[in-house]
């Protein structure tokens, strides 16, 4: 039901994106205890640059671990549209992540074969609607492996 109730919430266009933004904005100002988990799962923040703009912008994720890497995927809720936020990423490799006020760098990396197959499992697991969204959707939904970039000596 949860998936059926957010497809129609992507549907929505402008309003759901604003929605998204605002809830970004509570959660960057540590003002998130409404919104720091959805339907009980923890979330991330993804910030990456915009491919034409070059301006920042963030996404709440929900937070999916596989070790110390973070697994995201764009399902946009069983749209047949793939979000901005995975092409920007895709285009970029990098990004920061914030998980409970902590902030890092990842670079991402699309995953098939095998590594998807297990990656996909693991994020059916946190969330299982992910199930209903790629029966709503013609397109693969990827996967992606954010992968902490070393601190460098001296930055």
């Amino acid at each position: 039901m949860r998936g059926r109730l957010n497809n129609v919430m992507v549907k929505t266009g402008p309003l759901a994106r604003a929605a998204t933004r605002f809830h970004v904005f509570l959660h960057a100002r540590g003002r998130s205890s409404l919104i720091d988990r959805y339907f009980g799962a923890p979330l991330v923040t993804l910030t990456v640059r915009g491919r034409r703009t070059g301006r920042p912008r963030s996404v709440l994720l929900i937070l999916t671990r596989r070790g110390d890497d973070i697994l995201v995927t764009p399902s946009n809720a069983g749209s047949a549209t793939t979000p901005a936020w995975f092409l920007n990423l895709m285009e970029a490799r990098t990004a920061t992540v914030d998980v409970a006020g902590q902030r890092w760098e990842v670079a991402a990396r699309r995953v098939d074969g095998d590594e998807r197959r297990e990656c996909w499992s693991i994020l059916v697991e946190a969330y299982p609607d992910l199930v209903v969204y790629q029966r709503l959707t013609n397109r693969t939904i990827p996967v992606v492996v954010l992968e902490r970039v070393a601190a460098q000596c001296g930055s």
